[in-house]
């Protein structure tokens, strides 16, 4: 089987893919309302498929047949909002994954962290104390 013909056969399949698909397609042109920024997080996914084979011919030269093709599926799944100091996301569907759920907390996490560390007594009001 001739490696060259396979090979373009993917990298033409692999070229068209790149061109649907790029890190602007995960996360989206930010949108500016006011004083809020949305940013769109999509999930994509995507499959490849290639093959080919050399049939024999009557002259004695090899002919070859092959084909490829791919398919991608975009899904939009959350909003990134700015607004302020604060960063959150919000999910646009409720059926989320626990993975998802739990990247979708983090930045309320961090909030909730910062608050509980600025409560905290700092330590040089614990020796003026004593």
């Amino acid at each position: 089987m001739s490696d060259n013909n396979i090979k373009s056969i993917m990298d033409t399949t692999m070229d068209k893919l790149k061109a649907m698909v790029d890190a602007d397609v995960i996360t989206g042109t930010p949108v500016v309302v006011g004083d809020i920024t949305l940013i769109p997080v999509s999930k994509v996914a995507f499959g490849l498929a290639t093959g080919g084979s050399d049939f024999p011919n009557k002259n004695g030269a090899e002919l070859f047949g092959g084909g490829g093709g791919a398919g991608v599926s975009v899904s939009p799944i959350a909003f990134i909002v700015i607004s302020g100091g604060n960063v959150r996301m919000m999910p646009i569907y409720n059926e989320l994954t626990t993975v998802e759920k739990a990247i979708s907390m983090i930045p309320e996490f961090v909030d909730k962290a910062k608050e509980l560390i600025d409560e905290l007594p700092k330590k040089s009001d614990k020796t003026d104390k004593e």
